[in-house]
């Protein structure tokens, strides 16, 4: 019989770093740091804590999940948030995504989905919008204080399938454009009317 000791933390990440990110094309230095410096296991709940760095989405209970590592780096990959900037997180339940997004110099303003899809909160301006998760529809509540040539990163629902998107508010609005399709938990608050379509 053969005994697996268990996988320390900071082990855990590196690994998650070279075998899920590199190989994904994650390859910019000021992510590739941010994901070594916070610890991901800080974020999930205690029953999973041995198993936050695995490639897939960990449940935070309530409908919520925690995307996998891969889809936060490749937001904050397509983001770049830098040193001057005033980011608005759009959480999904975990603070991962916005200390991600701090370790990289980024100012951080954080609003539950659930009170960002109402429009409550988010009164500040800011330069980033990250959603951490897919949506299908951004309320214009939701836009008001990102300013003209703001960026949006989020995932994209459509059906079954979810990508990460991006667009920059031009003219007071937000087409977001999906880039790749990726696997991304559902923010079930920002579900289209039934009879709203692409």
């Amino acid at each position: 019989m053969t005994v697996t000791a268990a996988i320390d933390p900071a082990t855990a990440r590196r690994a998650m770093i070279d075998s899920q990110l590199r190989t994904s094309g994650i390859n910019q230095p000021a992510v590739l740091a941010a994901m070594a410096a916070v610890a991901r296991e800080d974020f999930v709940p205690a029953e999973a804590r041995g198993h936050a760095y695995i490639d897939r989405a960990i449940p935070l209970g309530n409908g919520r999940a925690l995307p996998a590592p891969l889809v936060q780096a490749a937001l904050l990959a397509q983001a770049m948030p830098k040193p001057g900037q005033r980011a608005l997180v759009v959480s999904c339940g975990s603070g991962y995504l916005a200390a991600l997004v701090e370790a990289m110099g980024a100012s951080v303003e954080v609003i539950d989905a659930a009170d960002a899809a109402v429009g409550k909160g988010a009164a500040q301006r800011f330069d980033l919008l990250l959603i951490d998760g897919a949506v299908e529809q951004l309320p214009e509540s939701l836009l008001r204080g990102l300013g003209d040539g703001g960026q949006v990163v989020a995932g994209l629902a459509k059906g079954a399938v979810t990508s990460l998107a991006a667009g920059i508010k031009t003219n007071g609005t937000v087409a977001l454009s999906a880039l790749a399709e990726m696997g991304i938990p559902v923010l079930h608050e920002f579900a289209a009317p039934k009879s709203w379509s692409f």
